[in-house]
């Protein structure tokens, strides 16, 4: 899908209600293209990245820059510098979230307000917005107004945040900036009406604030997880916890403006023994994963190599043909 001249979507189809109707990773720039984010550790994410660049391009993927370290954003950034010997670009300060996702070399952190360039003089600047997530990133190529957002502006939904008021500056941040035209979200439809678009999302938090206060007002303590249930009453039962989360980070910032008077709860303990015992069968499940993951890449090169070769496991004589 065409965005702008130089930025395209690559939109994926994604089952999950957090991830609202669709997974988008941008390319941006022609022959030598820069991906905005690299999809989840799933094939289908692969195969649509090979498959456009197979129909559609006439290109190779040699930069990918990551929006934040969350796995439907991040996990195939060793699969693209294997695959394409992409280099990868991601926020300073956020490698430690991202971990073992980051491939052994090509990687490039860059500071807030640092440039990524694209062939084709393309200029594309990276933007520290935290609040989504710590590490979240923005990347806006000014020259065209695109502004790529991650999961900071989601196309059709607001966004969960983890920290409000440092998402609230970022919001504004991104509302200032020059020349915009456009937001490429990380899920769902791209966003023709950028500034009031964002005062939307603005608006909407202030919403929030205000019916949590409300209903503080009424009297009583109440935990977050009540709150959630009164003011996102009609929301899918799937987003609650993620709607939680909404609740705590308005909480968080209320109760930093005393506004609020937080009461300390008192985290579960698990006992040694079974502590143990569910890390065991963590790594249990994890190990069956990648023996998976392990058969399926074993699987596609086995039907890879098996092209190459005639089927002598079918015939012990194979048929024979010649002019009648």
């Amino acid at each position: 899908m065409q965005v702008a001249p130089s930025v395209r979507a690559v939109q994926v189809p994604d089952p999950s209600p957090l991830h609202p109707d669709f997974t988008t990773i941008y390319l941006v720039g022609r022959g030598q293209v820069l991906t905005i984010d690299s999809g989840e550790d799933l094939e289908r994410y692969r195969w649509m990245l090979r498959g456009y660049l197979a129909a559609t391009e006439k290109a190779e993927i040699a930069l990918s820059a990551v929006t934040h370290h969350h796995a439907d954003h991040s996990a195939n950034l060793r699969w693209l510098h294997d695959e394409f010997a992409a280099e990868v670009y991601a926020l300073a300060g956020s490698e430690a979230l991202l971990r073992e996702r980051l491939p052994p070399a090509g990687v490039h952190l860059v500071e807030d307000g640092a440039a990524i360039e694209v062939a084709g003089g393309l200029s594309v600047q990276a933007i520290a917005t935290p609040g989504h997530s710590a590490d979240s990133a923005c990347y806006y190529l000014e020259s065209e107004g695109v502004l790529l957002t991650g999961d900071t502006i989601l196309g059709s939904t607001p966004t969960t945040v983890s920290d409000l008021g440092a998402y609230l500056r970022s919001l504004e941040r991104l509302r200032a900036l020059p020349n915009l035209r456009v937001i490429c979200p990380g899920h769902g439809p791209v966003i023709e009406s950028p500034a009031s678009y964002i005062d939307a999302y603005l608006e909407h938090r202030l919403e929030r604030e205000r019916q949590i206060l409300a209903l503080l007002a009424e009297g009583g303590e109440r935990t977050s997880w009540q709150i959630m249930e009164r003011i996102y009453a009609d929301t899918d039962r799937r987003l609650r916890r993620a709607a939680d989360l909404n609740v705590r980070s308005h909480l968080e910032k209320l109760e930093h403006e005393g506004r609020v008077r937080a009461f300390a709860g008192r985290p579960r303990q698990r006992a040694p023994a079974e502590a143990a015992e569910a890390m065991e069968e963590e790594h249990a499940r994890q190990d069956v994963i990648r023996w998976a993951d392990a058969y399926r890449e074993e699987d596609r090169q086995r039907a890879l190599l098996r092209q190459e070769s005639p089927p002598a496991e079918e015939w012990e004589e194979p048929p024979r043909y010649e002019l009648a």
